[in-house]
């Protein structure tokens, strides 16, 4: 393998940890009386200032193109989609559900990749997306009505296609080279706006109630959406799209061991199943090039044999 590849790897790995701290810091501010649009809200436009903060620390420019300006909204677009609708998803059916469905995006990734661009997954990333997908299941279901509600399916499948439209644009769009920080914050500032617009029309922004609650938007800002965009945008460029969205899988499992360590919650042998098939999907997302090569070899010295 690679150092490129290396690197991609330990970028995907990094953004699915991070990914998922997200229920760490708003299930407190759920608690607190917040809605879904005020977090979203408040979430975006700190992660905004952080990271404009940052590139004024390091003297980065904030310049672009304007002919990338739509291309950046449209982006935008595909991410407040992703977070706006599992949210909303969250709210019309169970929880575990919701996560299960949000996590076909890898196979929307890859089939947006073979139709658009006509990149064909090996068996191997299909097997993984598989267990990737039977794995997340196994964390989300357990205890879960299955009672699926059609628009809440509909919704929570929108959410997928969003996050696999924002992964894909970023991996096959012009702005592909556009210094991640830079395109991080672009998209983040127009997702900002989109929350800026939607709670203003709809009159429903709630204050923070109180410096805790300030305290858990800035650390929702800074590991499970900056760090976690910079290194997904540094991951699509190394190793692709497809691999880095399996790697998500690993968002959940960090979910699960924060609900246990940190909420109490029990740690059940259908997590341990669950987590043991990421994991195993993650190792042949891993090691693809080196499985297909041994198979092929293997078939090789079989052939001849029968023929």
């Amino acid at each position: 393998m690679n150092a490129d590849k290396l690197k991609g790897f330990l970028y995907g790995l990094v953004t699915s940890v991070t990914f998922g701290l997200i229920p760490l810091f708003t299930l407190p501010l759920m608690q607190k009386g917040l809605e879904s649009d005020s977090i979203l809200f408040y979430r975006f436009v700190a992660a905004t200032l952080a990271l404009g903060t940052m590139m004024l620390v390091k003297g980065e420019s904030f310049r672009i193109h304007w002919k990338d300006v739509p291309l950046l909204i449209v982006m935008a677009l595909f991410y407040t989609a992703s977070s706006m609708f599992l949210l909303y998803g969250y709210e019309v059916m169970g929880a575990g559900v919701a996560t299960t469905l949000h996590f076909t995006y890898p196979i929307f990734t890859t089939l947006l990749m073979l139709v658009l661009f006509r990149e064909r997954a090996s068996w191997v990333t299909w097997l993984a997306i598989v267990l990737a997908v039977g794995g997340v299941a196994r964390l989300s279901l357990q205890g879960t009505s299955l009672k699926l509600d059609p628009w809440g399916v509909f919704i929570v499948l929108l959410s997928a296609v969003g996050y696999a439209s924002y992964i894909v644009s970023v991996n096959k769009s012009r702005l592909k080279n556009l210094h991640s920080r830079k395109l991080a914050f672009y998209v983040f500032l127009f997702t900002a706006l989109t929350f800026t617009v939607k709670n203003g029309v709809q009159g429903s922004l709630q204050p923070l109630p109180d410096l805790e609650s300030v305290g858990l938007v800035l650390l929702l800002a800074v590991a499970p959406t900056v760090i976690s965009n910079i290194t997904l945008l540094l991951a699509v460029r190394h190793i692709g799209g497809t691999l880095t969205s399996i790697l998500g899988a690993l968002e959940p499992v960090t979910a699960v061991v924060i609900g246990a360590c940190v909420f109490g919650e029990a740690f059940t042998a259908t997590e341990a199943v669950g987590i043991a098939l990421i994991l195993v999907a993650v190792v042949l997302v891993i090691l693809t090039n080196r499985i297909k090569e041994g198979v092929d070899t293997v078939l090789k010295r079989i052939r001849p044999r029968h023929a």
